[in-house]
C-alpha cells in the first residue's frame, strides 16, 4: 500500500525545533544510537528519567550487583580509542564499575550536550499530517521529533509480589532496581528478601555474613552455577587489551554472543564418566561456559537436560549442609537452560549460617505484609527491612509506562494487548517511525552484542530513509507476523517451552503469551537483519 508523502526528512530538518530523532533511554542502547545518529549528522536528543547515564546501571545499585557477562566482552567496540581508554578491575564488574564506564563512555563521545536527564516521557503521538512524534515529558515539556526511538531496557519496570499491605509496613522497604544512592545500613539488622531470582541471588550472598538475621521468601528456585569471579591484575588487563580484535571476534562469531564457543562434540559420543568428567571441567569455568560451551543436547533434549541438571543438584547437596534447605534449593519445575541462570558467588554457603532461614512459599504462602514483617499462611515474622528482589515487568514493562499512540490512534500496550507484535524486534505496525532497541523478541544472551546488531541497522535505516527523501518507516503487519512464526519455530527447536515461568515470557493479565526474546542466538540475529537491509528493507513500508 502507498500512501502519499507528507514531509520528507530534508523537508523537516530544515524546520525549527523538530528532531531528527528523539532517544528515550541513556543507558547501554541509548548512547550507542545518540552516538551513531550525532556522527551521521542527526539532530538527535535522548533523555531520561534519571540524574545520571547507564540506564541499568543506574538504577540497580543493590548489594552484589554485577555483569554476567565478562567485562570485556560487555562493553562498547565501535571506537578502539574508547576500549583502550578503559581498564576492567574484575572478570565480572560491579554495578560501581559499571555506572563509571557509561560516564565515561558518555563523556569521551562527547554526548552529554546531546542528552536530557531527570526527564520522564509521558505521552507519545504519532502525527499523521507531518509524519512526526509530539512527545510530553511529565513536566509538560513537548518535543516534535521525525524518529521516536525507545532505548527502555527490557529489565527496567520494577515488579512487585501480588500481596497486600505493602504500604503498612514500617520499617524499611527497598526494591533491588530502585536501590537508594545512599545505600542501606544492614548493621544489626532483622531483614528480608523477597524473590530468588539474579538480583535476590546477589543480594543475599552479599548481606547474608553481615545481617543480624535473614530470611529469604523463594517462591521457585533457581539452577546458580558459580560466576567464577576473579580480579583483572594490571598485566592481564594489558594482554586483553591486546586480544580485543579476538575477543570481539569471538564474541560476534558465538551463539550467545560471549567468549565462550561451543564444543565441537556430541553428548552421544562420550560415556557417562567422560560427560561428568566434561562438566565437572565447566562448573570450574567462568560465567556461561555452563550453557555455551556444554553439549548442545543439554538445552535441546530432556535426557541430557536432566542429566546436566541432576549434576548441579549434587554441587547444591554437596554445598548446603542441611538436606532440608537444599531439597528446597533444587528447582523441580524447570531444567537448566530454559530460564536465564543466576551466577552466584557463595550463595549457597549462606544458608549454612544460624542467622538464615529459608522460607517456601509455594508450602506456606505470603498472605500479607503486615506493620512489622510478613505473614504467610503458618506464621508472622518480624523485620526492619524488606527487600522485594521480584524482578520485573520484563521486555513490554517499560513500554507500558508510556502512552504511546500510533497512526490511528491506538495505543502500543492494545495493540500488544495479546502479546507483542512486532519485525525483529525494532518495528510493529501501526507505528511509523517508532524504532525499538531492545524491543521484544530481539535480544538474547550478551544484551550488548545484540545490541550493536540493532544499532547498526537503525542507524543504516535512517541514513537510508534520508538518502532517499523518505518521510515515514513502518513494519509491515506480514512481517510482523511471520517474524513470530519464525521465533515460535525457534523456541520449538529448544526446552524453553518446558517452562513459562521465566521472564523469557511476556504476559498479559498474568497469563504467558509469547516469547519475548530471540531463540535463535546473536549470530543469528545479526544475519537476519543484514537480510533485511540488503533487500532494501523488506518487510518496512517506506513511503
Amino acid at each position: 500500500m502507498n500512501r502519499p508523502k507528507a514531509q520528507t526528512m530534508q523537508t523537516i530538518s530544515r524546520e525549527q525545533g523538530i528532531l531528527d530523532a528523539l532517544i528515550i533511554g541513556c543507558g547501554l542502547s541509548g548512547i550507542e544510537i545518540l552516538h551513531k545518529l550525532r556522527t551521521a549528522g542527526f539532530d538527535a536528543l535522548a533523555v531520561d528519567a534519571a540524574d545520571g547515564v547507564g540506564g541499568t546501571w543506574y538504577w540497580n545499585r543493590y548489594p552484589g550487583a554485577r555483569v554476567d557477562s565478562e567485562s570485556y566482552s560487555y562493553g562498547y567496540f565501535f571506537s578502539d580509542e574508547l576500549r583502550n581508554g578503559w581498564n576492567w578491575s574484575e572478570h565480572f564488574s560491579g554495578q560501581p564499575e559499571n555506572e563509571r564506564y557509561f560516564n565515561y563512555a558518555a563523556d569521551f563521545l562527547q554526548l552529554r550536550p546531546h542528552m536530557k536527564l531527570e526527564t520522564r516521557i509521558e505521552t507519545a503521538h504519532f502525527d499523521p499530517a507531518d509524519s512526526t512524534w509530539l512527545v510530553t515529558t511529565t513536566e509538560g515539556e513537548q518535543y516534535r521529533t521525525r524518529f521516536l526511538i525507545t532505548a527502555v531496557g527490557i529489565l527496567s519496570d520494577p515488579r512487585y509480589p501480588g500481596v497486600q499491605g505493602r504500604e503498612r509496613f514500617q520499617g524499611q522497604s527497598v526494591h533491588t532496581a530502585r536501590w537508594p544512592k545512599e545505600g542501606v545500613d544492614f548493621e544489626g539488622k532483622r531483614v528480608a528478601v523477597i524473590g530468588t531470582g539474579s538480583s535476590g541471588v546477589q543480594t543475599i550472598a552479599a548481606i547474608g555474613p553481615i545481617v543480624k538475621s535473614l530470611t529469604v521468601f523463594q517462591r521457585s528456585p533457581n539452577w546458580c552455577p558459580p560466576l567464577n569471579n576473579e580480579p583483572i591484575t594490571p598485566l592481564e588487563m594489558a594482554e586483553i587489551k591486546g586480544e580485543y580484535d579476538a575477543i570481539w571476534k569471538k564474541a560476534k562469531s558465538t551463539r550467545g554472543g560471549f567468549v565462550h564457543g561451543p564444543i565441537m562434540a556430541s553428548a552421544k559420543d562420550f560415556n557417562v564418566e567422560e560427560r561428568h568428567a566434561w562438566y565437572e571441567t565447566l562448573y570450574r569455568r567462568r560465567g556461561f561456559a555452563r550453557l555455551y560451551t556444554n553439549f548442545t543436547e543439554v538445552v535441546r533434549t530432556k535426557e541430557y537436560n536432566a542429566e546436566f541438571s541432576e549434576f548441579l543438584a549434587n554441587k547444591i547437596r554437596e554445598r548446603v549442609t542441611d538436606p532440608a534447605v537444599a531439597k528446597k534449593l533444587i528447582p523441580t519445575d524447570h531444567g537448566f537452560g530454559q530460564r536465564r541462570p543466576p551466577y552466584e558467588t557463595r550463595y549457597y554457603e549462606v544458608y549454612n549460617q544460624a542467622n538464615v532461614e529459608l522460607v517456601d512459599t509455594s508450602e506456606t504462602p505470603m498472605e500479607e505484609i503486615t506493620e512489622h514483617g510478613v505473614r504467610t499462611s503458618d506464621r508472622e515474622f518480624e523485620f526492619d527491612i524488606i527487600i522485594y528482589a521480584t524482578g520485573f515487568n520484563a521486555i513490554t514493562g517499560a513500554f507500558d509506562q508510556i502512552d504511546i499512540r500510533g497512526r490511528d490512534g491506538i495505543t502500543l500496550k492494545d495493540s500488544w494487548k495479546r502479546g507483542p507484535s512486532t519485525f525483529a524486534g525494532i518495528g510493529t505496525n501501526g507505528f511509523p517511525n517508532l524504532l525499538m532497541l531492545g524491543g521484544p523478541q530481539a535480544l538474547g544472551g550478551n544484551i550488548p552484542r545484540c545490541i550493536e546488531h540493532q544499532t547498526a541497522f537503525v542507524d543504516s535505516l535512517v541514513n537510508h530513509l534520508r538518502d532517499k527523501d523518505f518521510a515515514e518507516v513502518e513494519a509491515t503487519q506480514e512481517a510482523c507476523d511471520a517474524w513470530a512464526e519464525h521465533v515460535a519455530e525457534l523456541v520449538g527447536m529448544t526446552l524453553y517451552g518446558e517452562t513459562k515461568s521465566s521472564w523469557f515470557w511476556t504476559e498479559t493479565e498474568g497469563e504467558a503469551h509469547s516469547f519475548g526474546i530471540y531463540p535463535g542466538g546473536v549470530v543469528e540475529y545479526g544475519k537476519r537483519l543484514k537480510e533485511i537491509e540488503s533487500s532494501d528493507y523488506k518487510g518496512f513500508q517506506l513511503s
